[in-house]
């Protein structure tokens, strides 16, 4: 079920927008000042914030401010000022959206479902940009290379050599494939090569006196498995 704080201090509004999410099943936590929604945002885990401008206490502003500096929860801004410089104002400071008041339920529900399918579709992005295989993954936007949870330092090619096998699960590469995946046909090198940058790779990526990640088909090739 997905976690909702509302940082409202109208109470029939805060009562009217909590009555709804709770019927779309969202949970629901209403908080009326400023600086408590401020602690209750940033100690516990929300999956969206839906944060009122003039607040006792602490403003929207520096709520939304405070919590950006912590943490990457969406957040709904809701205010009666409509002014352009508002609107700027509350977006620059952190706000994901800038709902003014008077609004319609069924719009407030809307923009809460694009944000939800917003970080749907980055979860999707991210996993798609994740190679992994036993305890090594691979996060191909940011070419880091991890073992568990320590990072490796890998070369160009290094780092290539092990997508390939990773990409590669399971199937046997010789020499030539490998040289083809990893230096492309247009560039000159000797099969040699594969095994020397084979080599490289296990020396950063393998346990010590354990199996190698990369196991040699003799004759044939390499596989990951």
């Amino acid at each position: 079920m997905k976690r909702i704080l509302l940082i409202e201090d109208e109470k029939n509004l805060a009562r009217f927008i909590a009555l709804e999410l709770k019927h779309e099943s969202f949970a629901v936590h209403t908080v009326s000042r400023g600086d408590t929604g401020l602690l209750a945002a940033i100690s516990e885990e929300w999956d969206i914030i839906l944060l009122d401008l003039m607040l006792p206490g602490l403003d929207g502003m520096e709520v939304c401010r405070e919590v950006r500096k912590q943490k990457k929860t969406p957040i709904i801004m809701l205010t009666a000022r409509d002014s352009i410089s508002d609107r700027v104002s509350g977006l620059d400071c952190g706000a994901d959206d800038y709902m003014p008041k008077p609004f319609a339920i069924e719009e407030l529900l809307a923009r809460i479902r694009v944000i939800f399918r917003r970080q749907l579709e980055q979860q999707e992005d991210e996993a798609a940009a994740l190679v992994t295989f036993q305890e090594l993954s691979v996060n191909m936007d940011t070419r880091i290379v991890s073992k568990g949870t320590a990072q490796i330092d890998l070369t160009k090619r290094e780092f290539e050599l092990l997508v390939a096998f990773m990409k590669n699960q399971n199937r046997v590469l010789n020499r030539e494939m490998l040289l083809d995946l990893v230096w492309g046909y247009e560039v000159a090198v000797d099969t040699n090569v594969v095994d020397v940058y084979v080599r490289y790779l296990r020396n950063k990526i393998d346990n010590p006196g354990a199996p190698s990640y990369i196991q040699t088909m003799r004759g044939i090739g390499y596989v990951m498995r």
